[in-house]
């Protein structure tokens, strides 16, 4: 997937953005779970994960 979607998506629905990158794993619930607590984790994870 293109990183610039990937990077989009991170911003609106970070978990989206991780489980298109890696897919269902633990990756995607750590951002589940740090978007839970609060969304800018959550969004610096994605966006992490989303560029790595």
């Amino acid at each position: 997937m293109n990183k610039l979607v990937l990077i989009i998506l991170a911003i609106f629905l970070p978990p989206v953005a991780v489980f298109f990158k890696s897919g269902v794993g633990k990756d995607l619930f750590i951002n589940i779970l740090l978007c839970l607590l609060f969304y800018v984790p959550g969004l610096i994870h994605a966006l992490w994960v989303s560029t790595k």
